[in-house]
């Protein structure tokens, strides 16, 4: 037995295209077509050291998402010194915030998620649509009179900031202070040193003060509409043994996880519609015939077009497996590149066409199985709203930069641009 790789290998190897440079994050897609047609399921060494399995056709990365043998859980992954506490968010283990839905199993999973899940309701999220609107307005009256904007800082950005503060339940007075954190996750990279990791550290520190206030503060019965944090309080205080970790853990993911795929479905999807004036044009038309069934096709397409999540979060094989023919040891990670997946043309005709009006459109874009993304109506609903907000009242938006001039934080889960300045006919101040 030998684990040098066979001739076909070595020369497939040498033909791969280079992953993760600064160019391959400006445009993924030519090099997720050559691994979907030569090395569907494909080891590569990630910039972190670690080596992992990218899974790119869209039939093997729906199998994978369900496969209940490819653990959520990182203890299932027998890490090499090199890649100690590299294959989850930097920062959390110290933190204590292990125990979130990215991270565990059923039957925890299952208990940790039916207890949130009420907070993500169609008709809990339909009650919040007044509060997102009244956030897309807020945000775009500060910069309406200048004419001009950088729509990831101004408006994609703290949009689902304030918004999943709110269903959280943080008072209104500390919201700008995880818009800083957050804005510390999007200017910097991970690692022990790097801006997620600080961040992570304060907002644990502030969310173990704000579950202490919030229990000392709780009514006997609770209130129509009680916010999320006071609802997990109550869920560990009457018999669903959630501990106080469990909580701020929960509250942490919803955070993290919550701002930035919508921040990023905002700011690619805006990109999109304004590098695509003949789509962009037929969804203005739409919108101002109040016709909505166009804006949640748009909304879908461009979650599988450029989708906010690059990379499904980790997964690690339990026992031996087969993926795409290709054999998956045990304690091997595997990563689910949704981006791959969602423009695989043996699933999706013209995959790399913009079409806002595509109907057979079941998209990875936030996952598949029991993982699938838990805020995935809250986050249409915000996408659909700053969409729809954007075009009609800035009606003639435009890019104020060459887009090779634009930047693509380079990161391994996450897709989005870094800024995005914009310009259009200021308005008026309405008194």
């Amino acid at each position: 037995m030998t684990d040098e790789p066979s001739p076909t290998e070595a020369a497939l190897d040498a033909a791969a295209p280079e992953l993760f440079t600064w160019e391959f994050a400006t445009n993924p897609y030519p090099a997720y077509a050559w691994l979907r047609e030569h090395a569907p399921v494909h080891r590569t060494r990630l910039p972190s050291g670690v080596e992992a399995w990218l899974v790119t056709r869209y039939a093997d990365a729906r199998q994978a998402l369900a496969d209940a043998r490819l653990s959520k859980n990182p203890a299932h992954h027998d890490e090499p010194e090199h890649a100690k506490g590299k294959t989850g968010i930097p920062g959390e283990r110290k933190a204590e915030l292990m125990t979130h839905l990215l991270n565990i199993d059923p039957p925890d999973h299952t208990r940790l998620r039916r207890l949130v899940s009420k907070a993500f309701t169609p008709r809990r999220v339909a009650e919040f649509a007044p509060r997102v609107q009244e956030l897309a307005d807020g945000l775009i009256d500060r910069f309406a009179e200048r004419g001009s904007a950088d729509l990831i800082h101004e408006f994609a950005f703290p949009l689902p900031i304030y918004a999943i503060c709110d269903l959280l339940g943080v008072p209104r007075e500390d919201q700008d202070d995880f818009r800083d954190w957050a804005g510390m996750m999007i200017r910097h990279g991970g690692g022990p040193r790097g801006g997620v990791a600080r961040s992570v550290k304060k907002m644990r520190g502030y969310l173990a003060e704000l579950i202490h206030r919030k229990r000392a503060a709780l009514p006997e019965h609770p209130a129509p509409g009680e916010d999320l944090i006071s609802g997990l309080i109550r869920a560990s205080d009457h018999g669903e043994h959630l501990t106080e970790n469990e909580a701020a853990a929960m509250a942490f993911i919803l955070l993290f996880a919550g701002f930035e795929t919508t921040v990023n479905l905002i700011g690619n999807g805006t990109y999109a519609l304004l590098t695509h004036p003949e789509q962009r044009t037929r969804l203005q038309k739409a919108i101002e015939a109040n016709e909505s069934g166009l804006l949640e096709t748009a909304v879908e397409e461009l979650l599988r077009y450029d989708g906010p999540v690059e990379l499904a979060t980790w997964r690690f094989a339990t026992q031996p497996l087969t993926i795409g023919g290709q054999s998956i040891d045990t304690g091997d990670p595997v990563l689910v590149v949704l981006a791959a997946a969602d423009r695989d043309p043996a699933r999706f005709p013209d995959p790399d066409t913009l079409d806002l009006a595509r109907r057979d459109n079941q998209h990875l874009g936030y996952g598949h199985g029991i993982h699938y993304c838990l805020g995935a109506p809250l986050a249409r609903l915000e996408g659909q709203t700053a969409l729809a907000t954007l075009l009609t009242r800035l009606p003639d938006l435009e890019l104020a930069v060459d887009p090779v001039e634009l930047r693509w934080r380079g990161g391994l889960i996450m897709r989005g641009l870094r800024t995005l300045p914009v310009e259009f006919t200021p308005l008026e101040r309405s008194e």
